[in-house]
């Protein structure tokens, strides 16, 4: 994700614990999880603290490739892990490897990023490298596999692995988009919801004039065919498109505004039994220090709604019980982690305060420290942090929160 960020699960699994790291799960999803939110004067006390542990280290993985224009193959060890996802009682991570945002080469030649899939205890079962940045990442059940986005500011393009494909050869396929992304930029985050595949298009006007425009779209909606591999992308809405005021302190609480998105990044489904946009799709856009929920998103009856955050974030994840795990992903020490403990019932979030429009250059500074986990109260926008102790932890954009049962 952009601006030190990134991503998110799709797939949500009910678990019990007998032990950190020994979970024992079945399936279920997001849109299907029991959620409730803080009403709009409510708050929490988070004065207690969550726990983290480190799952899995990328300097213990490794992979190869060989330099452009020689035969020279080197290895490395994995780092910048980025976006998490969840499909069955497997957890799939996107490690970056110092690709660049446009797919630039890393500083030792490496053009390629990779995805591994690993338990919930951190233990390795496959790997797969794609060529590019990878920052969006997403289980499609229906697909039996995941999806992954690559080159989150320009020359993006998409991939699907599936682990379990008939042929080693059809495991790991590479899709083009239709058409040169209209909105000039790249494509980061992606959702599954109702079907549909909804896919961030972020770093808008990187080719072209500078963001907002009103022809930028904020959000594809993409459908791949297998026979031709190409994903043909449509807009699900804009930049500039017209939204309701959601942040109830507001003055222009329940009136039209026109969005002005510079920075669509992450993205996520809300739970049905959320007390507020249940069933939305929404986006962050992450500079802009606003969420967008989506209602009926993709039908004639599509609905905008905003929320101003009170600071920028990145991932978003809704705790389906008080206590569970939180499993995410740290750039900064490249590694997988999972944090227990009790969360209470507001939406969890990344804050990122490097990631706002008005930061600095060189980040953190005074009053932009380095990212945090928090939460988020989705009537007012307000962004409060959780004391997390345990393991260095700067959480980096992906979240997947599994609920603990009795």
């Amino acid at each position: 994700m952009r601006r030190m960020t990134r991503r998110v699960s799709k797939v949500l699994i009910t678990a019990s614990i007998g032990s950190l790291g020994m979970f024992y799960a079945s399936d279920a999803t997001f849109a299907g999880a029991v959620q409730s939110d803080a009403g709009p004067n409510g708050g929490q006390d988070f004065s207690h603290s969550l726990h983290v542990s480190e799952i899995l280290l990328g300097g213990s993985l490794h992979h190869s490739f060989t330099l452009a224009g020689s035969t020279l193959v080197k290895v490395e060890a994995l780092s910048n892990p980025d976006d998490i996802t969840r499909l069955g009682d497997e957890l799939f991570v996107g490690f970056q490897n110092g690709v660049g945002p446009q797919g630039q080469a890393s500083p030792d030649g490496n053009l390629d990023s990779t995805v591994v899939e690993l338990t919930l205890s951190g233990h390795v079962i496959g790997q797969w490298d794609v060529v590019g940045k990878t920052d969006g990442l997403t289980a499609d059940p229906s697909l039996g596999g995941v999806i992954a986005t690559v080159n989150e500011d320009a020359n993006s393009a998409l991939y699907t692995i599936r682990p379990f494909a008939a042929s080693p050869t059809n495991v790991v396929t590479r899709y083009d988009y239709s058409e040169v992304l209209p909105h000039g930029g790249g494509t980061d985050a992606i959702s599954i919801y109702n079907n549909q595949i909804f896919i961030s298009a972020s770093a808008p006007g990187t080719n072209g004039l500078a963001a907002p425009q009103p022809t930028y779209p904020a959000v594809y909606s993409v459908t791949l065919d297998p026979n031709t591999e190409v994903a043909k992308v449509a807009p699900l809405f804009d930049d500039e498109d017209s939204a309701t005021v959601a942040n109830v302190s507001s003055p222009q609480f329940g009136k039209t505004t026109q969005l002005a998105l510079t920075d669509p990044d992450s993205n996520e489904v809300v739970p049905f039994d959320a007390s507020r946009f249940a069933g939305d799709f929404m986006l962050t856009s992450q500079g802009d220090q606003e969420q967008i929920y989506v209602g009926n998103a993709g039908s004639p009856h599509q609905r905008l709604s905003v929320v101003s955050l009170s600071q920028s974030v990145d991932d978003t994840a809704w705790p389906t019980a008080p206590q569970g795990a939180l499993y995410s992903t740290d750039s900064t020490n490249d590694s997988v982690d999972v944090v227990t403990g009790h969360f209470g019932d507001l939406p969890l979030v990344v804050a990122t305060p490097c990631g706002a429009n008005s930061a600095p250059a060189t980040c953190p500074a005074p009053g932009y420290s380095a990212n945090y986990l928090a939460a988020l109260n989705p009537w007012t926008g307000e962004i409060t942090a959780m004391t997390v102790r345990g393991t260095p932890y700067v959480p980096q954009g992906g979240l997947a929160f599994i609920p603990f049962t009795p």
